[in-house]
């Protein structure tokens, strides 16, 4: 079974990656609005949404899948954890993508000793932990960490969690492999040989991937600009969907 992908619009093709739990659905706003001068392919990720949780669920597993959907050279929106997923394909397949918007994303999302720009190991290992006991109230506390300190944050955590399970609830399976990848993938010796056009958009109050990963990627890629969005966290695009879509177009458009 392929990927579910829902296509809107018409234009170059862009293809947009959801975060950790989520799926397509959550894009929302956004996706019509950049399906107004873009062909947009609006995914959910293996076992999230209409996606089955097929094949191998690591980093190098969804990217043969994302290849492998796609036969024609591409733009790519990347979420988070889609963003992350985004950097790789890039990395590895630089025919295929031609250029990334990196949204509210890090190139390492967990903090090591010569990485402070990342989530605690251990509240990553709770996560993971608290995940096998009871999965709908651990990804529900991980919305509430995603709008901390925004502008409007108790809207939005409405909108998430009205979202999260729209479209039936995610694999167990394809939940474990993406807190994997968030806890392992180390994407910044990589970053450096990714020379697409980049666009970091940042939350200016983002506590779970801060503005400094975004300012990092674009000091270490060759051709990569960042976007500080103020008074935005982990959802700019859904907390500042004007401003978000305004840098995106400009940025798509060149």
């Amino acid at each position: 079974m392929r990927l579910h992908v829902e296509v809107t619009g018409q234009g170059k093709p862009l293809v947009m990656l959801h975060g950790w739990g989520m799926h397509g659905g959550i894009w929302g706003e956004a996706a019509i609005r950049l399906a107004e001068d873009f062909e947009v392919h609006n995914l959910d990720l293996p076992g999230h949404g209409a996606s089955e949780a097929q094949g191998d669920l690591t980093l190098d597993g969804i990217v043969e899948q994302l290849d492998a959907q796609f036969g024609q050279p591409v733009a790519v929106l990347g979420w988070s954890l889609g963003g992350i997923i985004a950097q790789h394909w890039a990395a590895r397949a630089p025919h295929k993508v031609e250029r990334l918007i990196l949204l509210a994303s890090t190139p390492c999302f967990t903090a090591r000793e010569d990485w402070l720009f990342g989530m605690a190991g251990e509240t990553l290992q709770q996560f993971a932990a608290e995940l096998e006991k009871n999965h709908a109230a651990t990804l529900r506390r991980f919305l509430a960490l995603q709008v901390r300190g925004s502008e409007h944050e108790r809207e939005l955590l409405v909108v998430l969690r009205e979202q999260l399970f729209s479209r039936g609830e995610p694999d167990v399976s394809a939940l474990r492999g993406g807190l994997d990848i968030l806890r392992d993938a180390d994407l910044r010796e990589q970053a450096a040989r990714i020379k697409q056009p980049t666009l970091a958009i940042a939350g200016q109050r983002d506590k779970l991937t801060p503005p400094e990963a975004s300012y990092y990627l674009a000091q270490v890629m060759p051709d990569a600009r960042v976007v500080e969005v103020a008074g935005a966290a982990h959802a700019p695009f859904l907390s500042h969907t004007d401003t978000v879509i305004q840098h995106m177009k400009r940025f798509l458009h060149e």
